[in-house]
């Protein structure tokens, strides 16, 4: 279903074991390729104690080559919203329409990315201001998607998360 399309994920520190490895294994399972890049550390632990070692660094990839960007939360949003390079890889992606899927906490990244104004959006409770103050018109849904955006809550959502992307990659 999903072969000839490449997704990238960002991992950083502490992310979320569960919203990385269930939307990536998933994506392989229909055919994608799906490329982890991190900020340039050998290796990252989850926040549950899952590590991975990541295929790349942001300043090794370009957004052209990816037909969507999944990132996973846990405390690793904070730190990737943090790199300009991470930012800017979203906000093309983003300009191209390509899917754009994030989950709990991830929204910090579109945020700080600024792509959420006016858009519709899901995320975990703790974020909520910080995605309605960046503009987003926020929902308590299991899974939301406003055009290219895709955007869950928990773990719990990973289900309605991981379907909703699918379509939109097929």
């Amino acid at each position: 279903m999903l072969n000839g399309k490449t997704i990238l994920f960002f991992v950083a520190p502490l992310y979320e074991d569960l919203e990385l490895w269930y939307p990536k294994i998933r994506l392989e399972e229909e055919g994608a390729r799906c490329i982890v890049a991190g900020l340039g550390e050998p290796s990252y632990q989850g926040k549950r104690g899952y590590p991975i070692t990541p295929d790349t660094t942001v300043d090794q990839v370009q957004a052209a080559d990816f037909d969507g960007l999944v990132i996973p939360g846990g405390y690793a949003p904070d730190i990737l919203r943090r790199s300009a390079r991470v930012l800017e890889l979203t906000r093309q992606i983003h300009a191209a329409g390509k899917p754009i899927a994030f989950i709990c906490h991830a929204g910090w990244v579109p945020i700080s990315a600024g792509i959420v104004r006016g858009r519709r959006g899901t995320s975990v409770g703790a974020i909520r201001d910080d995605l309605v103050n960046a503009g987003m018109i926020w929902e308590d849904a299991p899974v939301v998607v406003d055009g290219n955006l895709i955007t869950s809550r928990t773990p719990a959502d990973l289900p309605h998360f991981s379907r909703a992307l699918l379509k939109a990659l097929a």
